[in-house]
């Protein structure tokens, strides 16, 4: 087909289609004004009626008597003020607020009665109408409400839903059109490619029609279908036709980014700058060439990132911050996967520096419509903020290290992973710190804790990454104590709940790692382990006997509470750590020694338990009658109380005759003990008040 006959028959279908869009869209906005109208209308005429059905019922005020009054002269005339020319009504109505008529009353005195009354032979009575007094339209016509409700949907899909099945329909033929022009080689590849060219620049820039006439979604609509159309056509150009150069692609889909980034700048839009965003995300994959780019594409993106990162701190436009960061999160991840190599360990590391470091300063950079004190929510108008203050720092800095970890080498891995966490660990209590300046502001109340989260995380990340074994165990209880010693020093519960989550770790370590079994019993590397484990509960013990709350924790986070666990930790601490070292011992001699002698060591095994405990119930309650403690005395108790099960239940079928005769006489003594000193109450436990630890 000759061009010159394509163009014409597509002069005649733009002639014709555009005025019908043009037409819908404007009889849409009139449809849309005359409900309005009309809704105005029903309620001008129910005030009418209200404000008749009050007058009807109204008796008429009584007419004083008046005096005579003399004319004035010409000169003197009070002439009547404007807002008095107006249409007489029937009767005057009384104020329907009694103070408001009282008050109108007592402003006239004697001096200006002359004057008043020529005023009111001339001028209807004022009527004095509290708005108060009339219920709001809605509540007392319902079906006035449901029928503007009805109206509200009719526009909708008169102005939205229409507009856009409108706009497909007509991308739909429009592009069927082409596709039957294409196949039967009607139009060459330049042709092709300048009617899209064409066709998007005329979309937009009718588009800007549109907008000046107040159709703002319908003008985004527009812009983003020209948008569209130009990224297609100028991937056409390179990808499909050979036309231009990657390079001059992509350059030109950067200045479409660009122009929309501008557009979106000056009319003030969100939905202009999320398309801008949209086709600038898209523009490395249009103009991809299979590839390793690894400079262009992450300097493009960084550049991009930072152009986003001025824009949200300008304009309260979070969404796109976030929808920024997602995208580039993508590209790093299908880069990796398809091009990453050892070799480019360095120049990886620089662009993902910049990128961790440009979305962990974002958060004190975005301007955002969230409150500072507000919680986190998703939906409602501070959906997209919310997700920019508490989850992007979180998945950045988790992202972040996840990239610098995998990029270490094997060789180096056994220490410098655990010098990278102890890196992010200082960068994010530096980032805690910084102080504010210009566009740097605070954020939202929960970014200093989340920061100080990240820090804690790391560090204790950092210990089993160096360390193992026993070390391990260590870190993590020291780790615990510190931050418990420091939640008390600066009254933080978050800096609590971390101390007790590392302090877990420790314990929780030391019980499922232990370390082996030594042939030296007590000095050997287990028991210097649960030493330590000894220690740091017993000082967190002492901690929280001597802090105070200054307010309402979590109730198992009371530092009471955890005085209690602590002391209770301690003991049986202490039990297992000399039960593992008596069962160590037994052990060895047992497979080292005479088999004939197998069963003599089980036996020696069970009495040296037997004597443990009784032992230690001892002590635990000697000091409990030192201390004037009942808690440590009920421990004791609690701990003499399955000695005396075990020795009646297992030590009487298990042991000799020798050792079953020590046993139950060791028992009977240390009863008989407890007994008198309680009968005595040599310490005068009965007249005076325990002390509670």
């Amino acid at each position: 087909m000759d061009p010159l006959v394509f163009l014409a028959i597509l002069v005649v279908v733009a002639i014709i289609a555009l005025p019908i869009v043009a037409i819908v869209t404007a009889n849409s906005r009139t449809s849309q004004l005359r409900g309005e109208m009309a809704d105005l209308m029903s309620r001008i005429h129910y005030l009418e009626a209200r404000l008749e059905n009050l007058a009807q019922r109204m008796p008429a005020p009584a007419q004083p008597p008046r005096e005579p009054v003399q004319s004035a002269p010409a000169s003197t005339t009070v002439s009547p003020q404007r807002e008095f020319d107006v249409a007489p009504t029937p009767a005057p109505v009384l104020p329907l607020v009694p103070s408001a008529a009282t008050e109108v009353v007592t402003t006239a005195d004697s001096e200006a009665a002359t004057t008043a009354e020529s005023i009111t032979e001339r001028a209807p009575t004022q009527v004095a109408i509290a708005p108060a007094h009339f219920v709001s339209f809605e509540a007392a016509k319902p079906e006035v409400a449901s029928l503007g409700d009805s109206r509200t949907l009719e526009n909708r899909i008169g102005s939205q839903w229409f507009n856009r099945i409108g706009i497909l329909a007509m991308l739909i033929g429009v592009a069927w059109f082409l596709k039957l022009a294409f196949d039967n080689h009607w139009i060459g590849p330049l042709g092709r490619v300048l009617i899209g060219l064409l066709a998007g620049a005329a979309l937009i820039v009718w588009s800007e029609r549109f907008h000046k006439r107040g159709y703002a979604v319908f003008s985004y609509s527009l812009k983003a279908i020209g948008s569209g159309t130009l990224y297609l056509s100028l991937w056409a150009a390179f990808q499909l036709y050979g036309l231009m150069p990657a390079g001059a692609a992509f350059a030109a889909m950067i200045a479409v980014t660009a122009f929309n980034g501008y557009t979106a700048w000056i009319q003030d839009s969100e939905l202009l700058a999320l398309y801008a965003i949209a086709g600038a995300l898209s523009t490395p994959l249009l103009v991809s060439t299979g590839g390793n780019h690894e400079v262009t594409l992450f300097s493009y993106l960084l550049i991009l990132d930072l152009a986003v990162l001025v824009l949200v701190a300008l304009r309260p436009w979070s969404r796109l911050l976030f929808v920024s960061f997602v995208g580039t999160v993508i590209f790093i991840f299908g880069w990796w996967s398809s091009f990453y190599s050892q070799d480019q360990e360095l120049r990886t590391a620089f662009f993902l520096g910049g990128f961790f470091i440009l979305f962990s300063l974002a958060p004190r950079l975005v301007k955002i419509a969230l409150d500072p004190g507000e919680s986190f929510h998703i939906g409602g108008p501070g959906g997209w903020d919310s997700l920019v203050s508490y989850v992007l720092p979180v998945a950045n800095a988790a992202l972040g290290f996840f990239g610098f970890y995998s990029l270490i080498n094997p060789a180096t891995g056994d220490w410098a992973g655990a010098w990278l966490a102890v890196a992010f660990a200082a960068y994010y209590l530096l980032l805690m710190r910084l102080p504010e300046a210009g566009p740097l502001h605070a954020g939202v109340r929960v970014l200093p804790p989340l920061h100080l989260t990240a820090a804690i995380v790391f560090l204790t990340i950092a210990i089993p990454l160096k360390t193992h074994g026993h070390w391990l165990t260590i870190g993590w209880l020291v780790e615990g104590a510190v931050l418990l010693w420091l939640s008390r020093r600066v009254q933080s519960m978050l800096l609590r709940a971390f101390g007790l989550i590392c302090t877990v770790l420790g314990l929780g370590a030391l019980l499922i790692m232990n370390p082996p079994a030594a042939i030296r019993p007590i000095f050997n590397e287990r028991f210097g382990t649960y030493c330590v484990a000894i220690a740091v509960c017993a000082y967190i013990a002492w901690l929280a006997r001597n802090s105070h709350d200054e307010q309402e924790p979590v109730p198992f986070m009371h530092w009471p509470i955890l005085a209690t666990v602590s002391v209770i930790a301690v003991s049986a601490l202490i039990l297992i750590a000399l039960s593992w070292e008596i069962h160590s011992y037994w052990w060895l001699r047992r497979w080292s020694g005479d088999p004939y002698q197998f069963r003599d060591y089980l036996i020696y095994t069970q009495f040296s338990y037997s004597a443990l405990f009784m032992l230690y119930g001892g002590a635990l309650l000697t000091i409990g009658f030192v201390r004037r403690s009942a808690f440590l005395r009920w421990q004791a108790l609690i701990l003499i109380a399955v000695t005396i099960a075990k020795v009646f239940l297992l030590d009487m079928s298990d042991l000799s005759s020798g050792l079953r005769i020590l046993s139950f006489i060791g028992l009977g003594v240390l009863l008989l003990a407890v007994s008198f000193v309680y009968q005595r109450d040599w310490l005068n436990l009965r007249g005076q008040k325990d002390q509670n630890s």
